[in-house]
């Protein structure tokens, strides 16, 4: 920003801009935005933040966000227990269950391996995960992306799970509905190959 531009505003940017999805122009709009706002306005957005912060937690099941001990999911007794869904983030949990057909439960890593990074299992609910398989749980569903950290996890932990009996699957990938072929990229025409299905 210009030498001209108080300091405050900058630093204000700077913070909106190490948000996800922010870069530097949308985050010296969102304070210019929040430096119109009334003061009270002001006060109650960040009063807002701090509260969510302060009130959400992990899950003590599944580790996603809640603001009990145990989220809704977890205490829904219409949910199938056997199947878990292992997803990165609680982001995950909220398209999955957005998009319906799934009655099972989650377990929310809150990362994915990467040790380019210095992530390892440690850094992720792992530990969490394999104390709930020592339950009745028949199958573990891979939904993490399909990145190179999302298939290095998901093949890290079906290689852990398989030994115990437990089914293990992966989300099938392929060609989103509408798509043109002539418009996928290669990756996704192979996983659309392998991942067909009768009709």
């Amino acid at each position: 920003m210009a030498e001209y531009t108080p300091l405050p505003l900058i630093l204000a940017a700077e913070q909106f801009a190490r948000l996800p999805g922010i870069g530097m122009k949308t985050a010296q709009r969102l304070a210019y935005h929040v430096l119109n706002m009334q003061s009270a306005d002001v006060e109650h957005f960040a009063n807002t933040l701090i509260s969510a912060r302060e009130s959400v937690r992990c899950c003590n099941v599944c580790q996603n966000f809640t603001e009990k001990e145990t989220c809704v999911l977890c205490t829904d007794e219409r949910r199938a227990r056997a199947v878990i869904c292992v997803v990165e983030s609680p982001r995950d949990v909220t398209a999955i269950e957005r998009a319906g057909g799934f009655d099972g439960s989650y377990h929310v890593l809150h990362g994915l391996l990467s040790p380019m990074d210095g992530t390892g299992p440690e850094q992720i609910r792992m530990k969490e995960l394999m104390t709930r398989l020592s339950g009745d749980v028949s199958e573990v569903i891979m939904a993490t992306n399909p990145t190179v950290e999302g298939e290095a996890t998901a093949s890290y932990i079906s290689r852990l799970i398989k030994p115990m009996g437990i089914k293990v699957s992966r989300l099938a990938y392929g060609l989103p509905v509408g798509a043109s072929l002539e418009f996928a990229d290669d990756v996704t025409l192979v996983r659309a190959m392998e991942n067909r299905n009768l009709i």
